[in-house]
């Protein structure tokens, strides 16, 4: 089964029971060790080796140089079985990608806790709303989103606000990661996101911004470190290949690249994100990979870990 996306990735964890050397140079260093930060990745990178051999890929992250991981399901492990993997491989969950779309949230926040993560993080709310791709459609193919507008961005914050206060109940702190459909323009010429950030609770709600998805649709992570200050929390380090345009659309989905080879330059986000105050950085990357998965993970730490 070919997962194609990081709630198809999630979900799918769920119904089984809850070489680029790092010798080879980037065109362009990152400057990651400035921002003082463990480097981390987000599990999704990994999607295909991990179900594979768990302990071995966990393993082998650790052997990279990652220290703190953020997770996207458990496989065919239960949530305790998988935080022990973690224990042994000597790896950190500071936060964990949860399906926060549940009917009830009090065993999601269970399993957060059980991680020993602070942040419980969505994936994607409005995208976990949408239908499931018909019997007999290509794979990969989902409908595509409607535009959400002032209304549904709205409603977007408001569910948000509701998840905040539910993971503070539980000793959580939420946080909201995007793509590049909340950089949808509105009608006085800003973006859906801009709604999300400002109607939403400053305590209950933080942000994970997505570095990758927030340029593709045509959006500045620094521009939003200045402009809210203490609402981000966390990113992710991921490149895309060039673009010509602009895009919020999930079915018009750049190329993923290796960290260093895209046209993000993150010299400046990490100088910005380190006065921010942004407290983890995790590698992610969307298909395709050039070798594998698991030697674009070894890139991505190479390219965290440079400093000149």
């Amino acid at each position: 089964m070919r997962l194609h996306t990081r709630r198809e990735f999630l979900v799918a964890s769920s119904s089984l029971g809850l070489v680029t050397a790092a010798s080879v140079a980037l065109p362009r260093m990152a400057w990651g060790e400035a921002m003082g930060l463990p480097p981390g990745i987000q599990l999704y990178t990994v999607r295909e080796d991990l179900p594979k051999d768990t302990p071995g890929t966990l393993k082998q992250l650790h052997d990279f140089g990652f220290r703190e991981v953020e997770t996207a399901g458990f496989g065919k492990y239960s949530v305790k079985e998988f935080r022990q993997l973690l224990d042994d491989a000597g790896l950190k969950v500071p936060s964990a990608h949860l399906n926060l779309n549940a009917p009830d949230l009090g065993p999601v926040f269970e399993q957060a806790n059980i991680l020993g993560a602070h942040y419980a993080t969505s994936s994607s709310l409005a995208t976990g709303n949408l239908p499931r791709s018909p019997a007999g459609s290509s794979a990969g193919s989902r409908p595509d989103m409607v535009p959400l507008g002032l209304e549904g961005f709205t409603k977007l914050a408001a569910q948000m606000n509701d998840i905040g206060a539910k993971a503070k109940a539980a000793g959580l702190q939420y946080a909201y990661h995007n793509h590049n459909y909340e950089f949808e323009k509105m009608p006085d010429g800003s973006y859906g996101y801009d709604i999300l950030v400002n109607k939403t609770d400053h305590d209950l709600v933080k942000f994970e911004i997505d570095c990758g998805w927030m340029c593709a649709g045509g959006a500045d992570p620094i521009v939003y470190f200045k402009k809210y200050p203490g609402r981000f929390k966390m990113i992710h380090v991921k490149e895309f290949e060039k673009l010509d345009h602009a895009t919020v659309s999930l079915n018009d989905r750049p190329k993923g690249m290796d960290l260093g080879q895209g046209f993000i330059d993150y010299k400046p986000i990490f100088a910005a994100g380190k006065k921010a105050g942004i407290e983890h950085a995790f590698s992610e990357q969307e298909n395709p990979f050039p070798v594998s998965q698991m030697s674009s993970a070894k890139a991505a730490y190479a390219f965290l870990h440079a400093s000149s």
